[in-house]
């Protein structure tokens, strides 16, 4: 159980919203709250998917970043084009780490910035021939790409440029999809938008083409699936495949970590689509569902407990053969599982856990942190709307804290009283509780580790959680509340 009681918890709330203006304090307590498993539907008690108070620090993305840095981004084969201004497409480049293999400018271009480098002329007179002459060049200098997305920044949709046009222009002269991408940065609330903008342009300029223009089609069969929703983030997605692919299932594509176009293009004859990140691609799974009839399933692969539970219910859509197949799978991978319980358990058990990141972790790592005897004691998303908080009350404990687009200040204030163990966050926050004295790993990335999912990628999670919380040089930093105590005990000595 949490170390707060709900009483306690709801009156640490309140104390925490004491500093706000009554309207802002109005506002932020709809985000925060304490949880309660008994509720079915999270709008009974948290706001989410709501424009972010201004004048008060968010650690939200935008739509653009949702596009071009988690959805097509990864697309391997294809060149992504940051239409507007430079530094917004340098910020997103290769900052996620969606391993992939090829070779890097000539049949691979995930780490390569392509900019329109928008300058003032540009906002005055427009990007259209611009974007043009772009992609001409694309082709003459690296002929081997497979298509080309524009991924528009704020600039494009302020002035109205009109991409589309340029994109059907473009595709017709080289003969390959050009995907005009609406992503503009202030679009919507958040980077959330940016999926969706992202998996409908997908579906329309890429699902749309693929009845007519697929110059590689493939011959379907009984078992293929495409993950979708893993952007293979220190290898995530291959760690994954290794799992499905033993259970005896085909992939026949990845969404979109070490993904293809002809991956894209392959999808609509899967017989299942595996869903990781739900939060970034259930619009294109349910379109999926309601075009081709392919089903589509959630799963979660961190932890053995949560993977056992996915590979069933993977297997659960198949025959006997992949079912027994995946009971198999469970068992091998047991040994080695017992192995780094009993090694990391002792040295982990009972120690409090603070999350707070975006997309599926808040969420799906719970599983794994419980099977190394650790709780969760607070988490929340900073884009997530209400569905993702319907699956997070019943992975949390009673009397948790769950909170939305949390400010910094309130994040702080949280970690000041409750004293968390170790902090699972993002790149903004890392320094500042680093430098408050507590452990903390980058969980939007793996602090440059990983893979975590699969029974491989959970290894190297408790190694990397142990590694973090045991580390001798917390001992030797004093948290700022710890400094004004001892200060507090001099003056009195004295």
């Amino acid at each position: 159980m949490s170390t707060l009681t709900r009483e306690q918890a709801e009156a640490l709330i309140a104390e925490v919203l004491e500093v706000y203006p009554e309207k802002a304090a109005k506002d932020r307590r709809k985000h925060l709250a304490v949880n309660d498993r008994s509720i079915e539907q999270s709008k009974k008690c948290i706001a989410a998917n709501r424009k972010s108070l201004p004048g008060v620090m968010t650690i939200r993305g935008c739509a653009y970043a949702g596009s071009k840095g988690v959805v097509w981004g990864p697309i391997k084969d294809m060149i992504h084009i940051s239409h507007g201004p430079v530094g917004c497409g340098q910020y997103s480049r290769a900052g996620r780490r969606n391993y992939y293999i090829g070779t890097t400018g000539i049949d691979t271009f995930v780490e390569i910035n392509f900019t329109s480098d928008f300058q003032e002329r540009d906002i005055v007179f427009g990007g259209d021939k611009k974007l043009a002459k772009i992609i001409e060049e694309i082709e003459m200098l690296f002929p081997l790409n497979k298509g080309i997305t524009v991924q528009s920044e704020c600039p494009i949709g302020l002035i109205g440029d009109d991409i589309e046009a340029v994109a059907r222009k473009a595709s017709a002269q080289i003969g390959k999809p050009v995907v005009p991408v609406r992503c503009e940065g202030f679009r919507g609330v958040s980077q959330s938008l940016g999926h969706h903008i992202a998996n409908d342009s997908i579906r329309d300029w890429i699902f749309e083409r693929n009845a007519q223009d697929v110059k590689e089609p493939y011959e379907p069969g009984p078992y293929d699936i495409a993950i979708i929703g893993d952007y293979n983030i220190g290898g995530d997605a291959w760690s994954s495949r290794i799992l499905l692919e033993e259970m005896g299932l085909r992939v026949v594509a990845q969404w979109s970590g070490d993904g293809t176009l002809s991956e894209l293009e392959y999808t609509p004859k899967v017989k299942l689509n595996v869903l990781h990140c739900y939060r970034s691609m259930n619009y294109i799974s349910r379109h999926m569902e309601e075009k081709f009839g392919i089903p589509w399933v959630e799963y979660n692969f961190f932890g053995p407990t949560k993977i056992a539970e996915s590979l069933r219910k993977i297997a659960s859509f198949f025959d006997s053969r992949i079912q027994e197949n995946a009971e198999r799978v469970i068992e091998k991978y047991k040994p080695m599982v017992d192995a780094v319980i009993a090694k990391y358990k002792p040295r982990l058990q009972g120690k409090k856990v603070m999350l707070y990141v975006g997309g599926l972790r808040p969420r799906h790592v719970i599983g794994a942190y419980e099977d190394l005897g650790m709780e969760v004691i607070g988490t929340g998303y900073e884009f997530a709307h209400n569905d993702d908080y319907d699956r997070t009350i019943k992975e949390m404990q009673d009397a948790t804290l769950l909170y939305d687009d949390i400010t910094g200040y309130e994040f702080e204030e949280f970690v000041k009283r409750i004293r968390p163990d170790l902090i699972g966050s993002g790149i903004k926050e890392k320094y500042i509780f680093q430098k408050m004295g507590i452990p903390f790993r980058q969980m939007h990335s793996w602090d440059y580790s990983g893979p975590y999912h699969g029974y491989d990628g959970f290894a190297i999670f408790a190694r990397d959680m142990d590694m973090t919380l045991n580390n001798p040089c917390w001992s030797k930093m004093t948290p700022p509340w710890l400094k004004k105590e001892e200060s507090l005990t001099a003056a009195k000595a004295a």
